[in-house]
């Protein structure tokens, strides 16, 4: 079994994240961060706390070890005895907290091609059965990444070479932002910490990207706020002033999205707050001159790259 001192030590999670993942409350993990110098969160300007892996799984195994009647202190007496001889104690679980996975009888692009035909043939049972599966074999981001994002590809290009009708896209997308939905609803809702807006630009209305962010965005235990489709400027401002957010993170699939976008990262950094404009999505993906002029963040070309650059952003700013 793995040792917890060899979970990651990057800050990740809100307080509120941490009570959902091991159940202890806030105000206990703050008495035993006084207290006993247990924890070492690292303190955002704003003051909240963000936790890690390490964390997370040592509060696991101190909690184990209070329900079998140690008393916290002689717990963290123990802990520091023996990790200042080298010894740490093994986890009681391991960083994933999904279901464990079988193997899957095939690759994951043969889902995705298997998907993208049970849509195109407007067979919802179908597709539901296929995303059920998924589950059984692989993480949500490999969901995202290998199988929805390359059936949407599949899905673009078949309408480009007139291969499906324009209503069979729309049915496709609808559905799976009506999957998407329903799972990031199905999260806790964090409501602490660094609040995040994702959504999409002026008139991008394709919101699978977006929704697929928002959902690992908060699966990380992040404050997220999905706002939907073809979001215009001066309301996002209007909005932006209200919630004071730390990120705007919006997807551009189309030129006249980014042109529209020009100068928006220059008023949100007049705001109270000075909240930052970050980005992705095929246009940007395609066009590095067009980030230039936007300014702002690109997030990267896949959604991994976009979880890690938002966390380095909310843990250094930048």
């Amino acid at each position: 079994m793995t040792t917890i001192d060899n979970f990651p030590t990057e800050p990740t999670y809100t307080i509120k994240a941490v009570q959902n993942r091991t159940g202890i409350k806030p105000v206990t993990l703050r008495a035993w961060e006084r207290r006993y110098d247990l924890l070492q969160p690292t303190r955002m300007p704003n003051g909240y706390r963000l936790y890690s892996e390490r964390d997370v799984q040592l509060l696991l195994w101190v909690q184990r070890r209070l329900d079998s009647g140690v008393s916290i202190s002689q717990v963290v007496h123990q802990f520091k005895q023996d990790t200042e001889k080298g010894n740490w104690p093994e986890s009681v679980q391991t960083i994933v907290t999904e279901t464990p996975r079988r193997k899957p009888p095939r690759p994951a692009r043969d889902f995705a091609e298997i998907l993208f035909g049970a849509m195109i043939a407007h067979n919802e049972d179908r597709a539901n059965a296929i995303l059920d599966e998924c589950q059984a074999y692989f993480s949500l981001i490999t969901i995202f990444e290998e199988i929805i994002s390359p059936s949407l590809e599949l899905l673009n290009e078949a309408w480009f070479r007139g291969e499906i009708l324009i209503a069979t896209e729309h049915l496709s997308l609808a559905y799976l932002n009506s999957k998407l939905l329903a799972i990031m609803h199905n999260l806790p809702v964090v409501k602490e910490g660094a609040l995040i807006l994702v959504g999409c630009g002026p008139e991008e209305m394709r919101e699978v990207n977006a929704l697929m962010l928002a959902v690992l965005l908060r699966q990380a235990g992040l404050f997220v706020e999905y706002l939907g489709p073809d979001l215009p400027v001066e309301d996002l401002l209007d909005y932006s002033t209200y919630a004071k957010p730390k990120l705007i993170c919006l997807t551009i699939n189309q030129e006249p999205t980014a042109y529209l976008l020009r100068g928006f990262a220059e008023k949100l950094a007049n705001l109270r707050g000075k909240p930052k404009l970050a980005y992705g999505g095929r246009y940007m993906d395609e066009n590095p001159e067009a980030r230039k002029e936007l300014g702002g963040i690109y997030l990267g070309f896949t959604l991994s790259e976009a979880i890690a650059k938002v966390k380095h952003i909310l843990t250094f700013g930048a």
